[in-house]
């Protein structure tokens, strides 16, 4: 079945990459008559060319941008949609608003689930594939048609070319669990300061070694810059940050003063991102696992 790729603004950066190395017809949204893709007023526009009708996978980034990103999105599945695409699927390469994917109290909004339902049950998406998706093990995730996609083994093998003898370790409980690393807990003194242990097997392993920190993203950096520091008492040698998503760039810049080292997936288009997952995604789509390369 042939592949057509459309791809949002925010994921052009991926799309140019898997046209010169896939047999997938790439496509892009289309500019209004000024030669913009919004309109003076700030209204985003939309335009999708031909398409071959078989099976058609949207390519997105949650970021820089996510709710104008959205509207884009959510316009570029109306006219899949009215043109009846018989197989519409979702790439995601970084999930907006991931982080909001449970309800603490009455008046608030599952947003991450809101926005899955509405893309499977209105727009008829077959399935929706998530880069390292932060809200992956919830029990509502199992209602829908997602495929969870970890960037780890990735960027672990970027690293390994360069420190071959590095230790990978988690910064934080959420880390470890969907990496299966060793790693950090941490307790938070107020709004500002946060306190992390370890235990004595972690702190052995850490002494005299470059130690490479797992994250699936950076926002302010303020729990992998406590790591950093608490790794640095330890007796690192050096300390490498490893990320799959790179959200606000305040958080990049702290990272990138406090640690040796910084590899960044290129989920989001960042001038820091330096590893590539576009043949992360080229073989899943063509329905290639981990497992089977």
């Amino acid at each position: 079945m042939k592949i057509d790729i459309i791809a949002t603004s925010s994921a052009e950066h991926l799309a140019e990459i898997l046209s010169k190395k896939s047999d997938f017809d790439v496509h892009y949204i289309g500019k209004n008559k000024d030669g913009k893709r919004y309109f003076p007023d700030g209204e985003v526009y939309v335009n999708l060319g031909k398409l071959s009708g078989e099976r058609a996978v949207v390519l997105h980034s949650g970021a820089p941008n996510p709710n104008d990103g959205l509207v884009e999105l959510e316009f570029a599945l109306n006219i899949l949609k009215d043109r009846q695409i018989n197989f519409i699927e979702l790439f995601i390469t970084y999930f907006p608003y991931g982080k909001q994917d449970l309800i603490f109290q009455d008046g608030e909004i599952n947003a991450a689930e809101a926005l899955i339902k509405k893309w499977t049950n209105f727009y008829g998406v077959k399935k929706i594939y998530i880069i390292d998706a932060h809200f992956i093990g919830r029990e509502w995730v199992k209602k829908y048609p997602i495929e969870d996609i970890p960037s780890t083994s990735i960027l672990k093998a970027e690293v390994l070319k360069k420190y071959p003898e590095i230790y990978f370790i988690a910064p934080d409980a959420g880390s470890v669990r969907r990496n299966n690393l060793p790693g950090f807990t941490k307790k938070r003194k107020n709004s500002y300061e946060i306190e992390m242990f370890c235990d004595e097997n972690l702190e052995k392993n850490i002494r005299g070694k470059i130690v490479g920190v797992i994250d699936d993203m950076i926002e302010t950096g303020g729990t992998m810059a406590c790591v950093n520091k608490k790794c640095r008492e330890l007796g690192a040698h050096k300390a490498i940050a490893i990320i799959t998503h790179g959200v606000l760039q305040g958080g990049i810049d702290k990272i990138k003063n406090a640690y040796d080292e910084l590899f960044l997936a290129n989920t989001i288009r960042l001038k820091e991102a330096n590893v590539d997952i576009s043949d992360l995604i080229k073989n899943f789509l063509n329905g290639e696992s981990p497992k089977q390369r």
